[in-house]
């Protein structure tokens, strides 16, 4: 029996309650509409905010299941809750899952690390914290301080199983933040199939799952971000069974001084990411591995970004990128049908 029975017992009491709700949700009695309906969930979650719409011919309101859903999962990879599986394993040598959540969000991670050759990686976390982009809200460390953390960073400085996972030298942590909001947005999505939805689009912080059609019928059309000015939408895309990530310096960033400080810092160097990009959209068959990739395509630039492209066909990828002052974009060839005015 390993050191945290009593906060395995909460987990799952947590989880089960959750579960009730939702099976208490599925079970209400509706009133089966003629017309296809479509309901529009709206909440606060990882910080941000979510936008979820689906077609229930029985208007259900799914909400109280999502919220609860949503809780959960943040008690799993949340790393700013004082008391996730995420927080304990960063506290600790080792972590015994109690949430079905934390082992395939640590494993699709370590997918993505090997085939981005390290430029997306979990174990970045306490680099990320120095720059002032964690718990800790550190700032502007130095050469020699970044030397000493790099040390502990390499997701080869971790072992998991499907139940636990371990850490190979002391000190090293994990950030799920490049990954954790299209992961949300997979599980809210696989609890709507569970429930026999089959058109909705599940939005999170603005990572999107879209299944089926929208209210018109119509593919769902999905906006992505001018990186020049905020607000405004530099494209859209209409997505087939899909899921969109978009990674930018853009949005979060501090300045001291007068000079800008983003959140995006390159694992193998320590520093932020300077390079011409500006923003990469990814479009995968789940939001966790566009999430991910994205966050690899903004660390590593234009050009090795590419590269991996090449060897991934089943990724589409629009890169928003500076040359010379001015705004350019590369996208993969199959971008080509489903890019649309917006």
């Amino acid at each position: 029996m390993h050191p945290n029975q009593k906060k395995n017992i909460i987990y799952s009491i947590v989880l089960l309650a959750s579960v009730a709700i939702v099976w208490w949700v599925r079970d209400q009695p509706e009133a089966v509409n003629e017309e296809a309906t479509y309901m529009n969930v709206r909440g606060q979650t990882m910080g941000t905010t979510y936008n979820i719409k689906y077609q229930d011919d029985q208007g259900r309101d799914f909400k109280v299941a999502i919220d609860s859903l949503l809780e959960v999962f943040n008690q799993s990879v949340n790393h700013y809750l004082p008391d996730s599986e995420i927080t304990r394993f960063n506290q600790q040598d080792t972590l015994y899952f109690d949430l079905p959540y934390f082992y395939p969000v640590l494993k699709r991670s370590d997918e993505i690390v090997q085939a981005t050759n390290g430029a997306f990686d979990p174990t970045v976390a306490p680099l990320v914290s120095a720059w002032g982009f964690g718990p800790e809200d550190q700032r502007l460390p130095n050469d020699t301080s970044i030397d000493s953390l790099l040390q502990l960073v390499g997701f080869d400085k971790i072992s998991y199983t499907t139940n636990y996972a371990t850490k190979e030298i002391a000190g090293v942590s994990l950030n799920f933040s490049a990954i954790a909001k299209g992961a949300g947005v997979d599980v809210v999505g696989e609890y709507l199939g569970q429930q026999s939805i089959h058109d909705f689009m599940v939005e999170i912080g603005g990572e999107v799952l879209c299944r089926g059609v929208n209210d018109k019928g119509e593919r769902w059309k999905i906006g992505i971000d001018d990186p020049n000015q905020v607000g405004n939408m530099s494209a859209a895309v209409t997505l087939n069974n899909q899921a969109i990530a978009t990674s930018g310096n853009y949005r979060n960033y501090y300045e001291v001084d007068g000079k800008k400080y983003a959140h995006t810092i390159d694992p193998k160097t320590g520093q932020q990411v300077t390079h011409s990009v500006l923003s990469v959209s990814v479009i995968a068959d789940d939001c966790m591995t566009a999430d991910g990739y994205a966050t690899a395509f903004m660390v590593l630039g234009l050009e090795p970004a590419k590269e991996i492209i090449a060897r991934n066909p089943s990724l589409e990828v629009l890169i928003i990128y500076d040359e010379n002052g001015a705004t350019k974009t590369f996208q993969t060839d199959g971008l080509e049908d489903i890019v649309v005015n917006s």
